[in-house]
């Protein structure tokens, strides 16, 4: 099944990304009673970002934005991958129960809001 990869798909899909990991952060940031200010979630976010900007990059993908394979599966793990190792470098923490939670939660952010497209993009065809 062919994909849309107009300019607002991509701009939508990568908005999207962006919006589930800082959810993804800020949830967590307020379940561990840290403060939910702009520039907390800024510190927590930027390395999962900056993953995420690869997992796009990786896979080219604005030529397939909502697809869950290949870009949403590299875009998931650029994110985790790329998101702990900043962390690390940046001595954040990296627990190893941190990595377990943040790979399920930002797996079903990051995938999750594609397969509703998908089966969204199915039900308008057979409409």
């Amino acid at each position: 099944m062919a994909v849309r990869t107009d300019t607002r798909t991509v701009a939508l899909a990568l908005a999207g990304d962006v919006v589930c990991v800082v959810v993804f952060c800020a949830i967590g940031r307020r379940s561990h009673a840290e403060g939910l200010t702009l520039a907390g979630i800024a510190e927590t976010a930027w390395p999962f970002l900056s993953g995420t900007l690869l997992g796009w990059v990786i896979p080219r993908g604005w030529r397939a934005p909502t697809a869950i394979a290949p870009t949403g599966v590299i875009v998931w793990l650029a994110t985790v991958i790329v998101g702990m190792l900043l962390r690390k470098a940046s001595s954040q923490g990296v627990a190893v129960s941190f990595i377990i939670v943040a790979s399920v939660v930002t797996a079903l952010l990051l995938l999750g809001w594609r397969g509703v497209a998908a089966v969204l993009r199915r039900r308008r065809i057979q409409a």
